[in-house]
């Protein structure tokens, strides 16, 4: 691992530069040039200051090797360590010592606060080992709580009591048979995210929920993730996975955003092992592996969490109302302490280590970003450079995303952040914060807003074109039309916001509606608009892509605790009999077209041809193609004329109206279109389309 002070490095890259190339890229910052550089400033003073305490931040981030349970092979038996300052004594209680309150106490180390104790094999082989039960009882300001280590990386519920424990982990070693097994894909998606990072390749993401992946009633597992639901991806022509809900949290329903024990694996989907062979599955299929981290907040629990650990409550979060998040109902991390940046950096490192992932969506973002957690306006840069920015959580940003990137040069790091910060998918050494990639988060809220306030009649297409393009152009987005908390019940998903009820009685092949009919023809329409235009990236969550008809319900006491609504029915779209295969169709012909000509990549542009507000048309070039999008619910126009940049004869490479995507085909894919002397072509136009054209002569 290099540190900082081995490399040529940031600091010479930046501080001979009157202005930081982010400012020289947008002019516009220009009068923010030294707020710029005070953050890359800020960023390289505590890296310097940790790399000399610490030798280098991969060292400074590998506090899981020490604190948690840990084994000794040297001293042939068990350390367990925890950072506990304001803690007045800890014992370690478990079935290995029949829940005993008071005979294993810790012992403290001054002046640091941690806290061990050891167990040597000769005494304990038989009652310490892998499967056993435990917890600490920590005594502080608050009484005696029997609580779950902070760094324990197996935690488990017991299924009548439902109080969850620790557990020690170390099941027996299973030798490979063969090295190549694994060497082959690890090598695969190494180039693969190379090339996507190099923009040889587009980063096509589909969001997974292991727990309601299946279609059975009842929690998925990682092991039938791998088996049942990878197949599926692979198929669609997406090159990576991100996996939500990962580390344990002991509320299913919180969607795996209120985090209890961050190195955990959450453990009602399998074991660690189990998630370890679903990563290696997803390597195998060609398939990269996101993980969905949520370090921009954690669980109030206390039995289960962080909260109070060692009695105060400024341990790890912020004291008083700052430690609160007012909309989420939990505690947000001080990232001004160092014990808090070890913790969180070795979480990077952990994930990226011992599970192989490819890289991290940052969750929160935004509201790590400032104080008031982005309850602000924006409107101009200024608003971004304000006291209300919290310093310290950007500098761990940049620091998690040196991290990732020293560890593995092709992690792909993602921000989700609505702000629109500058510099957010900036490389630190120019002055920003280093993400890969930022969610273009305002692309679903868009077409919620249009699906919700405006008639089909209203739509405005130049308008609805610039909203697409509406993005930085220096930092790369992923574009995205539906999140997944638009599939929960409170909400709803594109598909169910066209067609309501009509998904119930008349998605059969064999029953005519003229609701479903328009359903299904935007549905396909806003999906390639926005693949198209939204971003550098695109991503999609799952069964979205075939419009799934059922919100999200997990399992609670207003639904008498049922997996009904939780789960995914890929049933729907195999059958054959309804129209759900149309829209996977259309679906993997759309990530198949943008694959092959790489329509995602960086600094492609887009060129606009044609605006037509009478006919709800618009005509744009982009990657040698020619897109052609009528939104009119009636408007099919014959002779339908416009320019295009090239002469020549052109053909159709995908419309949405074949038969196989639930379309009318009312257009002869073997049509050659020629343009006239003054460089038009002329087309059938038909309503509620997309048709794609490129050059053959």
């Amino acid at each position: 691992m290099l540190a900082a002070h081995d490399e040529p490095h940031l600091l010479m890259k930046t501080a001979n530069r009157k202005y930081l190339r982010i400012v020289q890229q947008d002019s516009w910052l220009t009068p923010f040039n030294g707020h710029l550089a005070e953050r890359f400033m800020r960023f390289h003073e505590l890296l310097f200051r940790l790399e000399e305490a610490y030798g280098s931040l991969y060292d400074f981030a590998g506090a899981h090797e020490q604190l948690g349970i840990t084994y000794d092979a040297t001293a042939k038996g068990w350390y367990y360590r925890e950072w506990a300052p304001a803690a007045e004594a800890l014992f370690l209680i478990g079935d290995f010592n029949n829940w005993n309150r008071t005979s294993h106490p810790l012992k403290k180390k001054e002046p640091d606060g941690i806290w061990e104790i050891f167990l040597d094999d000769a005494t304990y082989a038989e009652q310490w080992k892998h499967g056993s039960l435990f917890k600490v009882l920590v005594k502080s300001a608050i009484g005696e709580v029997e609580r779950i280590p902070a760094y324990i990386r197996r935690v488990v519920q017991d299924e009548t009591t439902k109080d969850f424990a620790a557990q020690v982990w170390q099941p027996p070693v299973q030798q490979s048979s063969n090295n190549e097994s694994t060497a082959a894909p690890k090598a695969f998606v190494e180039q693969l995210a190379s090339d996507i990072k190099a923009g040889k390749t587009p980063l096509l993401i589909y969001e997974a929920h292991v727990g309601m992946a299946q279609e059975r009633e009842g929690l998925g597992t990682y092991r039938e993730f791998a088996d049942l639901i990878l197949p599926r991806i692979q198929k669609a022509g997406y090159n990576a996975i991100q996996l939500m809900a990962v580390a344990e949290h002991p509320y299913y329903g919180s969607f795996g955003y209120h985090v209890s024990s961050f190195f955990a694996p959450s453990s009602r989907f399998g074991t660690p092992e189990d998630l370890k062979y679903l990563i290696q599955k997803a390597h195998e299929a060609g398939l990269l592996v996101i993980m969905d981290l949520v370090h921009s907040h954690a669980v109030k629990n206390i039995l289960e969490g962080l909260n109070f650990w060692d009695g105060t409550e400024y341990q790890y979060f912020h004291a008083g109302g700052r430690g609160e998040h007012p909309d989420w109902d939990s505690k947000l991390f001080n990232y001004g302490k160092w014990e808090v940046l070890q913790f969180l950096l070795s979480n990077v490192r952990y994930w990226l280590e011992e599970f192989d992932f490819d890289g991290f969506r940052f969750d929160g973002v935004t509201s790590m970003l400032y104080i008031h957690h982005g309850h602000a306006a924006f409107n101009s840069y200024a608003d971004y450079f304000t006291e209300a920015v919290d310093k310290d959580a950007v500098t761990y940003l940049q620091l998690a995303n040196y991290l990732s990137h020293h560890i593995k040069p092709w992690a792909i790091t993602i921000a989700e952040d609505v702000s629109g910060m500058p510099g957010l998918g900036f490389p630190i050494e120019g002055g920003g914060i280093g993400f890969d990639y930022r969610l273009g988060m305002g692309i679903p809220d868009y077409w919620i807003k249009l699906l919700k306030d405006q008639t089909d009649e209203q739509w405005d297409v130049v308008q609805m074109y610039y909203t697409m393009l509406n993005r930085r152009k220096d930092e790369r987005t992923i574009a995205y039309c539906e999140s997944h908390d638009q599939a929960l019940v409170g909400d709803k998903t594109i598909a169910f916001r066209l067609m309501d009820k009509e998904m119930y009685f008349s998605m059969s092949k064999n029953i005519p509606s003229l609701a479903v009919d328009r359903g299904i023809a935007l549905h396909k329409m806003i999906r390639m608009f926005t693949i198209a235009l939204g971003g550098e990236g695109y991503l999609n969550f799952m069964g979205n892509e075939f419009g799934h008809p059922e919100w999200i319900d997990f399992p609670r006491e207003g639904n008498n605790w049922s997996y009904k609504y939780a789960r995914r029915q890929w049933s729907l779209a195999d059958n054959g009999l309804l129209r759900y295969e149309y829209l996977l169709a259309f679906d993997r012909a759309m990530i198949a077209l943008v694959t092959r000509y790489n329509l995602l990549q960086p600094g492609l542009q887009t060129h606009l041809l044609n605006e037509d507000r009478t006919n709800q048309t618009i005509c744009f070039e982009k990657g040698g193609l020619i897109f052609v999008f009528n939104f009119h619910p009636t408007a099919s126009v014959p002779d339908y004329k416009f320019w295009v940049p090239r002469h020549g004869k052109y053909r159709i490479v995908l419309t949405s109206d074949q038969h196989e995507f639930g379309g009318h085909e009312r257009i002869d894919l073997a049509t050659e279109f020629f343009t006239n002397d003054k460089q038009f072509i002329s087309i059938y136009n038909t309503q509620r389309t997309v048709q794609i054209f490129e050059q053959v002569e």
